[in-house]
């Protein structure tokens, strides 16, 4: 699976101001302190996932999904997250298509499937994305006839949620990122009808820089955020400076958990091991300087300021690559083989 080819290119979410913080510059290479990191203590997620995407019709037809598939269940993992992808042609379509780069039914089933039979636990989460990464994103998605849209849209989710009941999936995105419709309530709700009228397992959406605006959350089962928020303006491998910078997410979302009465879900988060990464996560681009520290600080002050809050139901790492990848990828988001896969074994293996 080339499972970094389009990177993490979607927008990031809101960035939450933690005012007044200057975190200390990381040094190159240097190492997590365990003297200073929190001690695990609480019990692990109930969801403990990865994410495995795919950008090409055969992505998910090789060996290297297996093998993915044993990795993840071995650091700790008990799910795993599909991310099939349509497209449309730019931010003000009607229409959501696939390409060449949608990976195949039989492929998607194929995975799901295999994870199955790994005694893994299956999160279909389907998106929409533009043509050129980084030019502009779904979050930016504002079609100049929506009714045409939100029809050709529920054609597509449908496909897929239809698929999800077929094959016992347990937990379906109806929804991600796209923070510029998603407070048309009137629109969404038949949507959502729709995907339950074929798929009887657990709905919710992923919000991004939306999700304190999204419309529909008690018509949904779980609060979804992909969380890339910001913690901080400087380089820092101190997971206590990280830890503090959480704590205005922490409260916020909260309290939109009491709101709706619905447990929240990070339906993505990541890191890469680059230097700055913690300064805006969503960008796989962000620098040329090497830093697993950095990456795997990130790790555990998410890791540890999240398990055990009774309203966290878990986290989906971006993301999961099997070898061969190159030198590029090598630095992109997945922790394998990195200082970062130690901390979930950590957490999630022991």
């Amino acid at each position: 699976m080339n499972q970094t080819k389009r990177g993490r290119h979607a927008s990031r979410l809101t960035r939450i101001v933690v005012a007044s913080l200057l975190l200390a510059a990381a040094v190159l290479g240097l190492l997590i302190d365990s003297r200073t990191a929190p001690v695990k203590a609480q019990a692990p997620p109930q969801q403990r996932g990865f994410a495995l995407p795919s950008w090409q019709v055969n992505g998910y037809d090789g060996p290297d999904v297996e093998q993915s598939l044993q990795e993840v269940k071995a650091v700790g993992a008990t799910w795993v997250q599909f991310t099939p992808t349509w497209f449309q042609q730019n931010r003000h379509s009607n229409e959501v298509t696939r390409t060449v780069e949608t990976v195949s039914d039989s492929g998607v089933e194929r995975a799901i499937r295999l994870a199955h039979q790994q005694g893994l636990k299956v999160f279909l989460k389907p998106h929409v994305d533009l043509p050129v990464p980084g030019q502009d994103s779904r979050n930016n998605i504002v079609p100049a006839d929506r009714e045409a849209w939100f029809a050709s849209y529920t054609t597509f989710i449908t496909h897929y949620a239809a698929m999800a009941q077929r094959l016992e999936v347990e937990q379906f995105a109806m929804g991600t990122e796209l923070s510029s419709i998603s407070n048309d309530r009137p629109a969404w709700m038949p949507v959502i009808q729709a995907v339950r009228d074929v798929y009887d397992g657990v709905v919710l959406y992923a919000a991004g820089r939306d999700y304190a605006t999204v419309s529909f959350w008690n018509a949904v089962d779980m609060i979804g955020i992909d969380a890339y928020l910001p913690l901080g303006t400087t380089s820092t491998t101190d997971t206590r400076l990280l830890q503090e910078a959480w704590q205005p997410a922490v409260g916020v979302l909260a309290a939109l958990s009491a709101q709706y009465d619905r447990k929240v879900v990070f339906t993505e988060a990541g890191y890469t091991s680059q230097q700055g990464t913690i300064t805006d996560p969503s960008n796989w681009r962000i620098s040329t300087i090497i830093n697993e520290a950095e990456q795997a600080a990130a790790y555990q002050a998410l890791l540890a300021t999240f398990s055990g809050q009774p309203w966290w139901e878990g986290v989906y790492w971006w993301v999961w690559i099997t070898p061969p990848y190159s030198l590029a990828e090598a630095h992109d988001f997945s922790p394998k083989g990195k200082a970062a896969e130690q901390v979930i074994r950590r957490w999630w293996a022991t």
